[in-house]
């Protein structure tokens, strides 16, 4: 008996006999699992192997939010660098050490 049958076969009961609290708890739960089991079949995810799909895809989505990061650390890594550098030259300009060291020959 599948689950359609097992829903209709309660609902009859229910009308017939009167609905308990058994019955209508057992109605609900029926109604539930069809629902979930049409919901997971129309998205692709009713076969056997979706488990482990699902798995997967949760293993990738870890990695990308792992590569995003180290992405995002990596860029503020080098923002930071480039800001301490463009201070050094500036300090270095601003102190007369860029001159003395020969640098403005050096650039031409």
């Amino acid at each position: 008996m599948n689950r359609e049958d097992m829903l209709t076969r309660l609902t009859a009961q229910a009308a017939h006999e009167g609905a308990d609290l058994v019955t209508l708890r057992a109605m609900v739960e029926e109604a539930s699992e069809l629902g979930a089991g049409r919901v997971l079949g129309r998205i692709g995810l009713a076969d056997e192997g979706a488990e482990k799909d699902i798995d997967e895809l949760r293993e990738l989505l870890a990695a990308w939010r792992a590569a995003k990061a180290s992405a995002w650390k990596a860029a503020v890594e080098w923002i930071v660098r480039a800001l301490f550098a463009a201070l050094l030259i500036g300090l270095a300009v601003r102190l007369g050490l860029w001159g003395r060291l020969g640098f403005p020959e050096m650039l031409k």
